[in-house]
């Protein structure tokens, strides 16, 4: 069986949806509450070459808002992930890993494709 593994934040809007989904549907999945345990590295790193920073960083949050001009202006791949690292609630929600590969966001058809059988 493939290891499905879902991270972000609980109280999420966009991740109970994806939870909802996983749970009619039947996936068994393993939840990383950013909020209990920091972001894996390596995941952060995977993430961030397959999507570019820009779609793992989400900038239209408040997290990015509270960021200094200085930060935001100098992002790029390398400060994104300490940036991930130091602030997880910047990460754009869920991050779902299946079958190796990284999914940012929850839409209903995209998740429909992912659990093809």
């Amino acid at each position: 069986m493939t290891k499905t593994s879902i991270y972000g934040i609980k109280n999420c809007d966009t991740m109970k949806k994806a939870f909802k989904w996983l749970e009619a549907n039947n996936i068994i999945y393993e939840f990383h509450d950013y909020k209990k345990q920091a972001p894996d590295e390596a995941i952060l790193k995977q993430t961030i070459a397959a999507h570019g920073w820009e779609n793992v960083i989400n900038c239209r949050g408040t997290t990015w808002r509270n960021l200094s001009d200085d930060v935001q202006n100098a992002m790029d791949g390398d400060s994104a992930l300490q940036t991930a690292r130091d602030n997880p609630s910047i990460i754009k929600r869920p991050l779902l890993m299946y079958e190796g590969e990284s999914y940012l966001g929850f839409k209903e058809e995209q998740y429909m494709q992912i659990f093809a059988t």
